[in-house]
């Protein structure tokens, strides 16, 4: 039986024209092009062409084209042509895997390729996000169950220090539209109020409770109001003061500069304290912001809070009615976290991710992020550092 497609393998230095004169050459031995898919690495490419010939061609008619095409005249790129089988039906949805982390070596990859050869999964592509500050890498994988990989990664995620993602793949994906963050120990570095009990000379004695709450120990309204009242009899200047002390995480200024580019609307929720957060969330351009509020009278704390404290269910509220707000499906937000009254909001995004997140944390995110840098969340979202300068270039 002749075979009714053949597959040319080409392989070797990379040149501008290659693949014109090869197609050139195959356009009278072809009577369709079934497939096509290329990498290059360093200059040396792989190039994969499914063709179906025509009536009277054949595996002889299809290497004497290549050889018309001249492409491996001078012996730096061979071809292979083998006939193939009839394309079967693909079975099973295909998933996006994300890998983050410092250095991605040979164990790691040993490791997710075998979790997902065991769930029966099949990677159709691999594409390099990044190489620095970490590297970064997504797979398309076809076949396995959702559930069932995320579970599989994520032993090996923990077995392998390495921050990795699942995702279904779909045009959802790409429509997120709103993305929502802590402040403290996410958008920012440290924790607002141990900063201003450090003026008060108790930062000691704020940080254990701050600690407590995070991690989940401690009930986070009851905490935050033990330890605003810690704070009775603070000049409210000194507001000011930590205010301007402020620092931002490594790669807030990339990843909010990236998505407001993209036309995203960005917004904070903390359980912090709006005065201290209000003038950088606005030099940052941050869309929306909702936090708690410090009561002042006479030019002093009172060590009490004014209006609705923004709690564990009050952050996942604030998600929800900025989604509304912009008009923005909550299967289209992301929300990043890093404490126990994250929690909430994290579920009810589309995507919920924890950042340097405590362990209770981790387990209630969709995916999480452990290097320190919060750009590494574009990753998750597809978009590669490559994009991200590139944009930077054209601005």
């Amino acid at each position: 039986m002749v075979p009714t497609r053949f597959l040319l393998t080409v392989s070797g230095r990379d040149r501008p024209g290659l693949a014109g004169e090869l197609f050139v050459a195959l356009q009278a031995v072809c009577s369709e092009v079934t497939d096509v898919g290329q990498i290059t690495i360093r200059g040396h490419l792989v190039l994969c062409i499914e063709v179906a010939p025509c009536e009277d061609a054949g595996l002889a008619e299809l290497n004497a084209a290549v050889e018309r095409s001249g492409i491996t005249h001078d012996g730096t790129v061979t071809v292979e042509v083998t006939p193939t089988t009839e394309r079967q039906a693909p079975e099973g949805r295909r998933l996006i895997v994300t890998l983050v982390a410092p250095i991605i070596d040979a164990a790691k990859l040993a490791g997710v390729f075998k979790a997902i050869a065991a769930c029966g999964g099949d990677c159709e592509r691999i594409v390099r996000l990044a190489d620095y500050p970490v590297q970064s890498y997504e797979l398309i994988i076809r076949g396995p169950d959702h559930e069932q990989l995320r579970a599989a990664l994520g032993q090996v995620a923990v077995d392998q220090s390495l921050d990795v993602a699942v995702q279904r793949i779909g045009l959802h994906r790409r429509a997120k539209r709103l993305i929502v963050m802590d402040a403290d120990s996410t958008l920012l570095k440290g924790e607002v109020i141990d900063k201003l009990a450090a003026k008060l000379g108790i930062e000691a004695q704020v940080a254990a409770i701050t600690e407590a709450a995070m991690s989940g120990e401690l009930d986070f309204t009851e905490a935050l109001t033990e330890r605003v009242a810690l704070l009775e009899g603070l000049p409210v200047a000194e507001l000011e003061a930590v205010s301007q002390e402020l620092e931002l995480m490594p790669g807030a200024r990339t990843l909010l500069r990236t998505l407001q580019r993209l036309g995203y609307q960005t917004a904070v929720v903390s359980g912090g304290f709006l005065q201290v957060i209000a003038p950088l969330l606005a030099e940052l351009g941050i869309d929306l912001a909702a936090a708690n509020e410090l009561e002042v009278v006479d030019g002093r704390l009172t060590g009490r809070l004014s209006g609705e404290i923004v709690d564990r269910a009050g952050k996942a509220d604030s998600l929800k009615r900025f989604a509304e707000h912009v008009g923005v499906p909550l299967a289209q937000t992301v929300a990043v976290g890093d404490g126990a009254n994250d929690i909430d909001m994290l579920s009810v995004a589309g995507l919920g991710i924890a950042f340097n997140a405590r362990p209770i944390v981790r387990e209630a995110a969709d995916t999480a992020l452990s290097v320190p840098f919060l750009d590494a969340v574009l990753f998750l979202l597809g978009i590669s550092r490559e994009e991200i300068e590139s944009a930077d270039d054209v601005a």
